[in-house]
């Protein structure tokens, strides 16, 4: 029980799990619009257990440190692009970012076509089939967000710890969120206009081109500033209403 009394140890705690609440933002917004297709009654446990399997999935990664470090190392001398050598990680995130970019033009595509192609292409949405979404995407999430935890802090308690507090803020502030982003359109458009932003970053990062995320957080903060500015200056009118194509 030294561990308590050790200010370095509560010191890389805090920044740990304040850096993963951070990166979880994208996580969250993929999962609320996600949800926001399902009936309102299944909304809150498609949200729940998809931040379950995200917190499932960075502590399995985490138990795992050894093989995510061979994740880093190139898979193939030959296998390189522009000076760039590629590893899994590369892969897997070049992957996640290709879904990630269809996922979201798809969603705002499917929210502004026309009333005709709307009825003779709306289909239902499921529980299992958003779910397994949401996996999809939390695999590439929880790669990047536990690699960068690695960087952070070698004592994998201290990590496993703060995966646990950043999932446990996440889950408290996920239904608010999604209820947020599908009373508001245009918060809505944002919010998918961001996952393309972080889809394209993803991809530049795994052509080894590294982006800071700084940039992104500020870009959306900014963009999302000036809309609750928009919002509040037209008061209590009523929103314009996306379609669905669910």
């Amino acid at each position: 029980m030294d561990w308590l009394t050790e200010p370095q140890i509560w010191i890389s705690l805090i920044t740990l799990t304040v850096l993963e609440i951070v990166l979880g933002i994208d996580n969250i917004i993929f999962i609320s619009i996600l949800a926001g297709k399902l009936p309102p009654e299944q909304q809150k446990k498609a949200r729940t257990i998809g931040l379950m399997l995200a917190l499932v999935t960075r502590v399995l990664l985490l138990l795992t440190i050894s093989w995510l470090a061979s994740l880093t190392s190139p898979i193939h001398p030959k296998f390189v692009f522009d000076g760039h050598a590629f590893s899994w990680r590369d892969i897997v995130l070049l992957s996640g970012g290709l879904f990630l970019l269809w996922k979201s033009v798809h969603e705002i595509h499917g929210n502004l076509e026309g009333d005709e192609h709307e009825k003779s292409t709306r289909v239902a949405a499921t529980l299992g089939a958003v779910i397994a979404q949401i996996v999809v995407i939390d695999i590439v999430f929880s790669l990047d967000s536990v690699i960068t935890a690695v960087g952070m802090t070698n004592n994998v308690p201290v990590m496993i710890a703060a995966v646990i507090l950043a999932m446990l803020v996440m889950l408290m502030a996920a239904g608010a969120i999604g209820d947020f982003v599908n009373r508001h359109p245009t918060i809505k458009m944002l919010a998918l206009s961001f996952l393309i932003l972080v889809g394209v970053v993803l991809i530049a990062d795994g052509f080894g081109k590294h982006v800071e995320k700084g940039y992104i957080y500020f870009a959306m903060a900014f963009s999302f500033g000036v809309e609750m500015l928009n919002l509040r200056a037209k008061g209590k009118a009523k929103p314009v209403e996306l379609r669905s194509q669910y």
